[in-house]
């Protein structure tokens, strides 16, 4: 089948253009409909993105499946994938009508809401696929939309606030982003992707108001590009938006936000900054190390605090991204192995915590870990997946969680011992931090009369649930199933970077003899 990309791409998109033009109404029958629509077209996106999969050769280390055509104005269209950009399309699909399935108890705007994932789901997906560097950057920022709408719409009572600190962040990061990519254009004379990783951009010092910049315009470049995937993710400390906009938020809006909308920096990390600006990147991997510890100690230490559980999920979310920053930055196998692996766990776990959440929330329309103890009583398979999840979130052995953390630290070993040092503390503030989540929600006495009548996971709860475990415990005990995929593509990626990095340490072992 010619086109696999557009017709996965598009498909959600013209789904949300037949709710927005057919139907009408807010009646019972018209909400149905709209959810049914969503639904369906979700589900036909992931089974048609699983022929991308099937067609897909790990050991083509370039881009497959590229749809390029001209637009006006000398705008080019152009589309495709490799080991690592499939995966988290793949990511997206299978996800999005889990969403939209979790989604069903919604009431408010149904069709508007609906059309809003929608959209947003085409969006994601372009993201990972788009090798042109306009169209990254317009559907990069286009995301902000209908997830800023989500928020601001669908959200608790301080959703405004939550939502425009969302926008603004993320926007005044991608600002620093579109001035590189302008200079980018001025150097290498294009802005198709392929063509961008094959050129060198300037590395020599540059002086600039007295200054001089160590690795030039790739230093520089790198620093706009950082600005806008720190945030995205968020590193630490340009991650004050992501609490706040978690737990205003509703549950399906906090699953696309923990489990791809955060993946989306990562990506960029893996196809601009390191590839691209890698004089930069080398230069100024210490500095970001050194915040990714930071973000995994702080945010876990903050973690203990909450009161709130999406709070207290957002947090843990945040120091997991920190592993992956981290994997990055190792410049090796394993860790850019584990960093991708660590995204692609993180998004079915976090995903299922968030529903998690959501279960109860629905039952008792608080998020205050104090309202619950001992639902282990009334909700023994709701206990059952929940603490599932947590201990995958924990890293255990036999989880996806553990996979991706284990490699990471492998990685980040032969770099910084000191950096793996502290990172390990991560690991155990998040068994802290977890666990006593758990302890508190479901085990213990029900002394609370409000609790003594709450029931157990529905059907449909249960369905939403089922491939989330599935793919925790599969990728936790046949790794290989992303390793593989990934594996060329990373290995090229590394073998690229390595004459920069000997390079520099070469000149760094030349001043230390000086």
């Amino acid at each position: 089948m010619e086109n696999l990309l557009s017709i996965v791409t598009f498909l959600p998109l013209i789904a949300a253009g037949i709710l927005a033009l057919f139907l009408r109404g807010e009646d019972e029958a018209a909400q149905r409909a709209a959810k049914w629509l969503a639904l369906a077209a979700t589900s036909a996106t992931f089974l048609i993105s699983i022929a991308i999969y099937t067609q897909f050769d790990p050991s083509d280390t370039g881009f497959q499946m590229v749809e390029e055509y001209d637009w006006l104005a000398g705008l080019k269209y152009k589309m495709g994938v490799d080991g690592i950009s499939v995966l988290f399309v793949l990511l997206t699909t299978f996800l999005m009508p889990l969403v939209i399935a979790a989604s069903w108890n919604v009431t408010d705007r149904v069709k508007e809401y609906m059309i809003a994932f929608l959209v947003l789901e085409t969006l994601m997906i372009a993201v990972f696929c788009a090798l042109d560097l306009i169209l990254f950057y317009v559907v990069f920022e286009a995301g902000l939309i209908p997830m800023f709408l989500i928020v601001g719409i669908w959200g608790g009572k301080d959703r405004i606030y939550a939502a425009f600190k969302f926008f603004l962040y993320t926007l005044l990061g991608s600002v620093l982003m579109l001035v590189a990519m302008i200079a980018m254009y001025v150097d290498a004379g294009t802005t198709d992707i392929p063509t961008l990783l094959a050129h060198e951009f300037s590395s020599s010092t540059l002086s600039i108001f007295g200054w001089q910049i160590v690795g030039g315009a790739q230093t520089l470049m790198f620093l706009a590009f950082f600005a806008s995937f720190a945030v995205k993710m968020p590193m630490w400390p340009f991650h004050t938006w992501l609490p706040d906009a978690h737990v205003q938020a509703p549950t399906a809006g906090s699953v696309v936000l923990a489990a791809i909308l955060l993946k989306m920096g990562g990506y960029g990390f893996l196809r601009f900054s390191l590839p691209m600006f890698p004089v930069g990147a080398e230069l100024l991997s210490g500095f970001v190390l050194w915040l990714s510890v930071i973000a995994i100690v702080y945010t876990s230490l903050v973690a203990l605090m909450q009161e709130d559980m999406k709070k207290l999920i957002a947090y843990s979310s945040v120091a997991h991204m920190g592993f992956v920053t981290m994997g990055i930055f190792a410049f090796n196998q394993q860790g850019l192995d584990g960093a991708i692996f660590q995204m692609i766990s993180h998004g079915f776990i976090s995903g299922a915590l968030f529903l998690s959440v959501g279960v109860i929330y629905d039952r008792m329309h608080t998020r205050d870990i104090d309202a619950y103890g001992g639902l282990v009583v009334r909700m023994p398979v709701y206990a059952m997946i929940f603490m599932l999840f947590t201990m995958a979130n924990v890293g255990l052995p036999g989880t996806s969680g553990f996979v991706g953390e284990f490699l990471t630290l492998v990685g980040i070993f032969q770099t910084n011992t000191w950096v793996a040092f502290f990172a390990t503390s991560g690991v155990i503030l998040s068994a802290g931090y977890a666990l006593w989540l758990y302890r508190r929600v479901v085990f213990g006495d029900m002394i609370k009369e409000s609790l003594k009548a709450i029931t157990d996971m529905t059907a449909r709860e249960k369905w939403i649930f089922a491939p989330l475990v599935v793919m925790t415990i599969l990728l936790g005990v046949y790794p290989a199933l992303v390793l593989d995929l990934i594996g060329p593509s990373v290995a090229q990626l590394v073998h690229d970077l390595e004459p920069v990095l000997e390079a520099a340490r070469g000149s760094s072992a030349v001043a230390a003899t000086h």
